[in-house]
């Protein structure tokens, strides 16, 4: 039977109780300690079935419990101080303001559903798309390290005060729930998220109507509705599709993440990417800089050029300026396989229309998502779209960048690798969402509340010697039995819900010694990060897990993609190695990983395991939240460990090589892990003295907290999103637009100007003053004849890229410097010189090469134009003495 109405009932709350529902609908209670423990007090069995969803307890908590606090003086303080600390939150003069020179607001209390009203988005607006955000236990639309990062990423943007919005899906099922059959074989359930009891607003016309966003699909229109959760200062949008007048197919957009075939995928992500730009526009953003986080959202930049041609006026190639330079593209794949490829004719049938709008042939537009766009038989890359529509690109470790310049250097044709425009912004976590609260409350007690933010020069990380010794590993341990408590309780409820027997249950309350070195492994289960490599050799694991005296115990949790079956057969490989062998006191699988198993792992475990196949893992951010807690990490040098102080805060696996042969290399790094944990990590962890305090590993676990937490946290790497991404872009918007966008309009005349007289510029001559014998620190004079054709001087930019000469003949490793131009000579030739020298001995080289500059040029790369003296004909090398530097085996201008 279908309501002829329908009501939203909210909690009732006396007015005394009423900043109970403040607290509860913004999620600066999952890291604010004095919130949660409120919600934790209101009802302890309450918070916990609920999943630690405060509004769903408010909803559920009996009127008589609410009298009862009503009347606990105790209770009311701590309320009025979890609202106060909430209040100063919103309004203290954070990170940006001081960066940017604004003031947040005029000291009064804004309301939370008008926050985008204020003074932080006055002046600018920074739009942060995801296809995932995980950010509470309550609120299941993730379904892993890049939604949980997400997440993250929003919290240290309201911690640093930056104007930012979310954008995403709000996901009707969500991710799915785990579960395992007898077999270990992983099942999936698919729980109703039930929007009206999370944390969540729908967003309202000031006549109370729903605000509703169209979309166009062939055929037919789609409409989402706008959800909003308040992420202390920051509001993530989310669309919704599941409501009239849409049909069934379109309810299903919002319905499952990464769920559905290629049609559902194209279908989420056009509402996520053209969807989320409208609903900005709906909700009344001005936004400056858009930042794509993976390429789901890559949609966005065609929406956002039509609505500039259509509102504003602009050519395609005019827009398309304004677009690029104030949009950001953060890849996280290290594989070409882990990016969204979409058939020719298939975007066509769905965004064929944006081609028409922008005035393109049908291959013109599939070349804005071709590398090579004359590969008409290419499919349609989100990666390759997101990064020529975006003038800032980042991978999230130091060898991710590398992995990704590598990737798509072919975008930059003659760009060496090294110079490919795609950085790296390092990932970190939140730290006050992963940190134990009574670590949490160690660390504030001896290091102060600033620790979660402070950077790596600051004074508070010289006080962690400080902190005792016995006071750290007893908080540890309890840390740890904290763990075990809980998974033991959770494999008791896992098994009986699918009817295991009575011995299997009793087995189940007894597993993992609350004393014994515990190395956890919980991770997404994909067959790179080889969840069963520790099972390699079973005489040597059988060997570390029989040793009396020296007690190891795993922890494993983790969940496959429905549709990934060999993800799958590593998980039931693992509990079948544990029954066979009957492990199951020793090493246990936690089913049904989420963020409140992470949280409680990352705290207990003494060891973190990671043991990807280099270097496809681009960051990996379970590693740092152990290392927040104190965990040692235990890891193939991949993603961010490959960066970190591998000695003092932890083991590396290997050196870092790089096998041709997968099963040999699995047969070393296996014969490493074991050889670590016998003779070093049981070892320390072993060594106690007589306090029974193994301080050696004390030590080591100060070293992980001090050196891992101001680094790989959060608030350094969304400041560096601001600083080298979020300031710049919005900047160049702002340039771009200004004066009726008459600076996009000079910017796009020059370049079709650049594009259309590059191919005539030439190097005619380059004189080098000195022999090919030089020695170290000689000063070399270098002077270049070049025809710019009817270009400019202003409009290029001559460089002599120098440095050594491989056994290939190739340079390596070049240094460009930068060419004065000295005027033209009799024949109009422009000339050019440079002083140089070099500090080694051996064969060095040098080349010329010739790039575009223009003041509103992001980078010289931007154009994708760039010309080499090798490219260019006719080119005339010679030195004081006339004789030529080339010859068969080395560049122009190689000097031994």
């Amino acid at each position: 039977m279908q309501p002829i109405r329908t009501f939203n009932v909210s909690p009732r709350l006396s007015p005394r109780l009423e900043p109970l529902r403040r607290l509860a609908y913004n999620l600066h209670w999952d890291w604010n300690v004095e919130s949660k423990d409120l919600f934790r007090r209101l009802d302890p069995d309450l918070w916990e079935s609920s999943h630690h969803n405060p509004v769903l307890m408010l909803g559920n908590i009996s009127q008589a419990r609410l009298q009862e606090v009503e009347e606990d003086e105790g209770f009311l303080a701590q309320m009025d101080r979890a609202a106060r600390q909430l209040d100063d939150y919103l309004q203290e003069r954070t990170w940006y303001d001081k960066q940017r020179g604004q003031k947040t607001g005029d000291g009064s209390l804004a309301t939370q559903h008008a926050l985008h009203e204020s003074t932080r988005y006055a002046k600018e607006c920074y739009a942060y798309f995801s296809a995932e955000f995980g950010l509470v236990d309550c609120l299941p639309i993730y379904s892993g390290g890049l939604g949980v990062l997400a997440g993250d990423h929003l919290k240290s943007a309201s911690d640093l005060g930056l104007p930012l919005v979310g954008v995403g899906l709000l996901y009707q099922q969500g991710y799915f729930a785990q579960y395992l059959n007898a077999d270990g074989w992983q099942q999936e359930r698919y729980p109703i998220n039930d929007f009206y009891n999370m944390p969540l607003h729908l967003e309202r016309n000031p006549d109370g109507s729903e605000i509703r966003v169209a979309v166009d699909y062939p055929g037919r229109t789609v409409y989402a509705r706008v959800w909003r959760v308040q992420v202390g200062m920051v509001p993530l949008y989310m669309l919704d599709t599941n409501i009239e007048p849409n049909g069934a197919y379109d309810h299903n957009i919002t319905d499952q993440l990464y769920g559905g075939d290629l049609d559902m995928r194209i279908h989420q992500e056009i509402m996520l990417g053209i969807g989320g730009v409208r609903m900005l526009k709906a909700l009344g953003y001005n936004v400056t800089a858009y930042h794509m986080n993976e390429g789901h959202s890559a949609f966005l930049a065609l929406e956002r050029i039509r609505m500039l041609m259509q509102g504003e006026g602009l050519s395609f190639t005019e827009a398309r300026q304004v677009v690029a330079a104030s949009n950001l593209f953060t890849t996280h794949t290290p594989v070409p396989a882990g990016i969204d490829l979409f058939p020719a004719d298939k975007m066509l049938y769905y965004l064929g229309h944006y081609a028409d709008a922008f005035g393109l042939g049908r291959d013109e537009f599939l070349g804005l998502g071709r590398e090579n766009t004359g590969d008409l038989s290419a499919p349609f890359s989100m990666a390759v779209l997101a990064l020529k529509m975006a003038t800032f690109a980042n991978g999230v470790a130091q060898l991710h960048g590398v992995v990704s310049r590598e990737m798509f250097q072919g975008l930059w044709h003659g760009v060496p690798e090294e110079e490919v425009p795609i950085t790296a912004i390092t990932n970190g976590v939140h730290a006050r969402s992963c940190v134990a609260k009574s670590t949490q409350e160690l660390y504030d007690r001896y290091l102060g509340p600033n620790w979660s933010s402070a950077p790596s020069e600051n004074q508070l990380w010289e006080r962690m010697d400080a902190i005792p010794d016995e006071e750290l590993w007893r908080n540890h341990e309890r840390c740890r039995l904290d763990m075990i408590v809980y998974v033991r309780e959770h494999l008791v409820k896992h098994l009986r819900d699918r009817g295991a027997s009575p011995a299997e249950i009793a087995e189940a309350q007894e597993v993992l010694d609350p004393y014994a070195l515990t190395i956890g492994f919980a991770r997404r289960f994909a067959t790179y990060k080889r969840a069963t490599l520790w099972m390699h050799d079973f005489k040597r694991i059988e060997k570390i897990l029989s040793n009396k005296d020296r007690k190891v115990q795993f922890v494993f949790a983790g969940k496959a993609h429905p549709k990934d079956i060999p993800g799958k057969e590593l998980i039931r490989e693992i509990n079948r190695f544990i029954r066979e062998h009957g492990l199951e006191k020793q090493v246990v699988f936690v089913p049904n990983y989420d963020m409140h198993i992470s949280r409680l792992l990352v705290a207990g475990c003494d060891v973190w395991l990671n043991n990807p196949r280099r270097p496809r893992e681009a960051s990996g951010t379970s590693g740092m939240k152990a290392a927040m807690n104190g965990l040692l990490n235990l890891s193939v040098l991949d993603g961010w460990w490959d960066e970190a102080d591998y000695v003092r805060t932890g083991w590396a696996i290997g050196h870092g090589e790089i096998y041709d042969d997968p099963n040999f290399q699995d047969e070393v790094e296996a014969n490493a892990l074991y050889d670590l944990i016998e003779q070093e990590v049981a070892r320390l962890f072993y060594d106690r003295d007589t306090d029974n305090l193994p301080r050696h590993w004390i030590a080591k676990m100060k070293d992980a907290i001090r050196i891992n937490c101001p680094f790989f946290n959060t608030s350094r790497m969304v400041g560096e999103y601001a600083l080298r991404g979020y300031f710049p872009a919005s900047d160049r918007y702002s340039t771009l637009t200004a004066d009726k966008f008459v600076p996009a309009k000079e910017l796009a005349r020059w370049k079709a100007d650049l594009t259309e007289h590059w191919n005539y510029i030439k190097v005619v001559e380059i004189d080098i003053a000195e022999p090919a014998e030089i020695q170290v620190n000689q000063n070399i004079a270098v002077k270049a004849r070049i025809d710019l054709a009817t270009l400019s001087p202003d409009s290029v930019q001559v460089e002599l890229y120098k440095g050594n000469v491989d056994a290939s003949g190739e340079i390596v490793n070049g240094v460009p410097i930068t060419m004065q131009f000295q005027g033209t000579d009799p024949q109009g030739m422009s000339i050019y010189t440079v002083e140089i020298n070099y500090t080694t001995s051996g064969l060095q080289g040098l080349s010329l090469r010739v790039l575009p500059k223009h003041k509103y040029l992001s980078n010289p790369y931007e154009t994708r134009l760039i010309l080499w003296a090798e490219d260019s004909s006719a080119v005339k090398v010679s030195s004081l003495d006339g004789q030529g530097s080339r010859d068969n085996n080395v560049p122009a201008g190689a000097i031994a």
